[in-house]
């Protein structure tokens, strides 16, 4: 499996052969990064907002997921689950899905724009085990540094990617990715330009962070 962040919540996953494509959370120009291109199999939106439902930026005519629900689409298994966008019950910003993506025998959780405080019985329950985590931590508009962490660990996955935080050019305002660096006790990590990854190599690995470079 390769992984590859297009910026914000954006990231390409292809699988283990390179012949299916999924595309997350693809964001229109207006937010002042380049919108994500190419051809996609999948397109997962976790809410419909402008930096995260460009769907019609991705060719390939893709099987779109943006509802709660189990879906099998050409034999990666997709199970999507319905929180808050933030910790009033929805009451400000309304819902987000999170979605647990199996392929390649490894299970990805992209938690989308979450804003809840922590995650529920019932949604641990139905996210199951993570290996990969994609967890937003730019603060303002989900949650931000320290509950990112607390939610990490709640799901104790393997491996943590953040998103959804301050870039150069971004015009959301976000709170830069330091602050989760530095409440995961770590100084600086070194940004990589793509993650290869099968499941053996998550073996031995605690909630190992990985910054990926847009």
């Amino acid at each position: 499996m390769i992984i590859t962040w297009q910026g914000h919540s954006c990231f390409k996953i292809v699988n283990q052969g390179g012949h299916l494509t999924i595309i997350t959370d693809p964001f229109d120009k207006k937010i002042g990064l380049k919108p994500p291109r190419g051809n996609a199999d999948i397109v997962t939106v976790s809410h419909d907002h402008f930096d995260h439902d460009n769907i019609k930026t991705i060719g390939g005519d893709p099987f779109v997921v943006n509802s709660p629900g189990e879906y099998e689409i050409k034999g990666v298994r997709i199970t999507g689950c319905s929180s808050f966008h933030d910790s009033k019950q929805g009451q400000e910003r309304g819902l987000n899905n999170i979605y647990l993506i199996a392929m390649d025998k490894i299970r990805i959780c992209h938690l989308g724009d979450l804003g809840q405080d922590k995650l529920t019985d019932k949604q641990l329950e139905k996210i199951g085990q993570v290996d990969i985590l994609m967890i937003p931590v730019g603060d303002k508009y989900t949650i931000g540094a320290r509950l990112a962490a607390k939610i990490a660990k709640q799901l104790e996955p393997n491996l943590i990617i953040p998103m959804h935080y301050k870039l150069p050019g971004l015009k959301v305002d976000l709170v830069d990715l330091k602050e989760f660096l530095k409440e995961m006790g770590l100084n600086g990590i070194s940004a990589i330009d793509k993650l290869v990854v099968k499941k053996k190599d998550l073996v031995g690995k605690e909630m190992e962070v990985v910054v990926m470079k847009p």
